[in-house]
């Protein structure tokens, strides 16, 4: 079951969770990225863009 709620404070996410990690967005020519493991290749994923 694919559920994402977003509220005005809130946000729910519910889906099979396989990791949940933190990373910094590095710069990558004209554009940005964030390093995952390999074994992840071809994954779905979800970047939540966060302010700091």
């Amino acid at each position: 079951m694919r559920k994402v709620h977003i509220g005005d404070e809130d946000f729910v996410l519910r889906e099979q969770v396989e990791l949940v990690y933190e990373k910094k967005v590095t710069p990558f020519g004209n554009s940005a990225k964030i390093d995952v493991p390999k074994k992840y290749r071809g994954w779905r994923a979800y970047v939540v863009i966060v302010k700091d």
